[in-house]
Parts: C-alpha cells; sequence; structure tokens
C-alpha cells in the first residue's frame, strides 16, 4: 500500500526532456539530479514534492528518448508512482525494471476525478487507487503477470524468472 499526495499535470506528452532537461543528463549523483525534476515543466516541482507523493498525467507519459535518467529523478526527488492514462512503453519498462518508482495506468474516471493536492492511496494487490480526500475508488489496470513479478521481486536485478 502507497500513500501520498498527487501532483497534476492535465496535458499529454510529457517527454523525457520536460522530466528532465538534457543539460542535466551529465549529473551522475542521482540526489543531485533529482533537484532538476520536472523543472521543463514546473520550476517549483522539487520544493513542492514529498517522499511518496504521485504524479497524475494524461496519456504518453514519459515519451522522447529513452533516457533512465527520467525516472531516476522523478524517484529520487520523491515520486512513488505516476499515474497517467498511459505510457511510453520505454518509460515504463525503465521505472519497472530499475525499481525506481511504479507506473500505473488509469482510466478516463480517476484521470477527471483526481484533482492537484489530492491525498490518494494505492493498493496493487487490489488494483484500486483511492481518493482519501473525496472518498472515491478508481480502478487501475493491473500489471501484466511478468510486470507484476519484476514489481514483486523489487526491480529487474532482483527477478528471477520461473
Amino acid at each position: 500500500m502507497m500513500r501520498g499526495r498527487v501532483h497534476k499535470y492535465a496535458r499529454d506528452n510529457i517527454d523525457t526532456d520536460v522530466i528532465i532537461p538534457g543539460p542535466y543528463l551529465k549529473i551522475m549523483d542521482h540526489n543531485e539530479l533529482a533537484k532538476h525534476a520536472m523543472e521543463g515543466l514546473d520550476r517549483e516541482f522539487v520544493k513542492k514534492v514529498k517522499k511518496g507523493d504521485f504524479i497524475l498525467a494524461g496519456r504518453n507519459f514519459g515519451c522522447g528518448s529513452s533516457r533512465e535518467h527520467a525516472p531516476i529523478a522523478l524517484s529520487y526527488a520523491g515520486i512513488s508512482a505516476v499515474l497517467a492514462l498511459s505510457f511510453a512503453r520505454i518509460f515504463y519498462r525503465n521505472a519497472v525494471d530499475g525499481a525506481y518508482l511504479l507506473p500505473i495506468e488509469i482510466g478516463e474516471d480517476a484521470y477527471n476525478g483526481i484533482e492537484d493536492g489530492d491525498e490518494l492511496e494505492i493498493d496493487i494487490e487490489r488494483n484500486e487507487v483511492r481518493n482519501i480526500s473525496k472518498g472515491k475508488v478508481y480502478a487501475m489496470k493491473p500489471f501484466p503477470p511478468l510486470i507484476k513479478r519484476i514489481v514483486d521481486a523489487g526491480g529487474l536485478f532482483n527477478y528471477t524468472p520461473e
């Protein structure tokens, strides 16, 4: 079970250049990299985030280049999950494989019903997103079996095929 506050960016195609702008890709220290998370969209982002918080966005989150820096920067900034209508596949796999954060696919009802600042509880065992602030429960798309096993193992490096 995960609990945190949501930071909503009501737009599609938030790309990796926005999540972590190119000039910071040379930074090797993950904590330093995190100081620039979402800088291309919201310069105040890192000041607002607390450990365990979530991002809510539209379709195709994490599109663009295949930089692993994007989920790393978000994770080290404090984000534990990104909820979106859909994800770019490379961002999705980088997030899962590195165990940086959970990419959670949601439906239009959740996207429209959750507002910036709402407190959420995510239960991946029940595939539910609970909006504590509004007393609403939304379904999340279940992880495919292989992805669920990788998530449960704590990332691809810890995963042992059956």
